[in-house]
């Protein structure tokens, strides 16, 4: 790789992060807006830790429950993929340690749409994955999260979670 393409990558991965901050400042429709930008730029094809990570991001910047899965199964589906071939035949390293993250997302998602069995079984794969985390901040922070949805889906009825709390007439 030559080191204009380097810096082009590292380009992608800096107009991400920006995003990102202006998702965590509260401005979702501007993070969504300048994600999709990028996503049209580096497309189906493009690298795929930008994508992941692109999408990860694209899917906390939804309202609607059912965008959201979709932009974190991107995530996951790109997360999967080979690198650039002779270098990175495998998965990019980086991409190990999203997993638990992008299986909690997938399993929240399925709470969001009542559909409790596919959030069990990615709560599952999330705890699975967890072992690639570090005993960091965001380690802790994915592990508890892990351990707040197996306990609310463990509290919930059988039929899943319900939007709004029964009235008693």
């Amino acid at each position: 790789m030559t080191e204009q393409q380097e810096a082009s990558e590292d380009a992608v991965m800096t107009r991400i992060g920006q995003a990102v901050i202006l998702l965590h400042a509260g401005d979702r429709e501007e993070a969504r807006n300048r994600l999709g930008g990028i996503w049209s730029e580096i497309g189906e094809e493009g690298d795929p830790l930008h994508r992941c990570t692109l999408a990860h991001y694209m899917a906390d910047a939804q309202d609607d429950p059912a965008d959201e899965l979709a932009w974190d199964l991107r995530a996951l589906t790109a997360a999967g993929e080979p690198g650039d071939g002779a270098r990175h035949p495998e998965p990019h390293p980086a991409v190990r340690v999203f997993y638990p993250s992008l299986h909690l997302s997938l399993a929240a998602d399925y709470v969001k749409l009542r559909r409790p069995q596919e959030a069990r079984v990615h709560l599952a794969r999330a705890r699975a994955a967890a072992g690639a985390l570090r005993d960091d901040g965001y380690g802790n922070g994915v592990r508890a999260a892990i351990a707040r949805l197996e306990h609310r889906l463990a509290t919930e009825p059988a039929e899943g979670p319900r939007p709004f709390p029964e009235q008693s007439p």
